[in-house]
């Protein structure tokens, strides 16, 4: 099962219950972007995602600081790998994808804030590195909340792999079929209600 995953997934506070669904051993590949990381990340040192607190729900003082000051603290710490060795990075989706040995490929973009040391930043390296875990074989992909990553991956799929496209946008799913994806189901609603309630049903 190969998850990819945009950084609403943090912001809407499932970020919990992704780590969850990769602790239980349902997930065994991620694709996310710079931002999914490094958000997580804010959440995992700070509580807050942007800057607000995931807890209260409102924005905290000097809080636009936090996803750099995360960034920051992995890079000081040698990256991901090296921050939860030290005991710097103790929870969170990257956290867990790191000990559980879940393979992730965190592919950059031109706007990415840092962007953290084990983001692949040449686009090209990025493709190349998802076609060869594709090519190990996908039973099944789920994409939620991140429009660009999903169509990126469903040009990288071959046509048997069924897709789930979850994303507040419906646009996003009339996309991915557009674009030749006829083995897309798409589910239109919130990321944070649909991986609280599948976290439920897998427990």
């Amino acid at each position: 099962i190969l998850v990819v995953a945009g950084p609403a997934v943090v912001h809407t506070g499932a970020g919990v219950h992704l780590a969850k669904i990769i602790e239980m051993g349902y997930v065994q590949g991620l694709f996310a972007g710079n931002a999914l990381a490094a958000h997580d990340i804010e959440w995992a040192f700070y509580g807050t995602s942007l800057g607000v607190s995931l807890d209260r729900g409102e924005p905290l003082e000097g809080g636009h600081q936090h996803h750099l000051r995360a960034i920051n603290n992995i890079r000081l710490a040698g990256g991901m790998q090296e921050a939860v060795r030290k005991g710097v990075l103790t929870k969170g989706i990257m956290h867990t994808c790191i000990t559980k040995g879940v393979p992730f490929i965190l592919a950059g973009s031109l706007r990415d804030d840092g962007p953290l040391p084990e983001v692949v930043t040449d686009a090209i390296k990025a493709q190349e590195a998802m076609r060869r875990f594709i090519h190990k074989g996908v039973d099944l992909c789920l994409m939620v909340s991140t429009m660009l990553h999903s169509i990126a991956t469903s040009n990288l799929l071959p046509g048997h792999v069924p897709v789930v496209c979850v994303d507040i946008n419906p646009a996003v799913a009339t996309k991915l079929m557009d674009r030749g994806g006829i083995q897309v189901l798409g589910l239109v609603m919130d990321v944070g209600s649909f991986l609280r309630e599948l976290e439920l049903h897998l427990s």
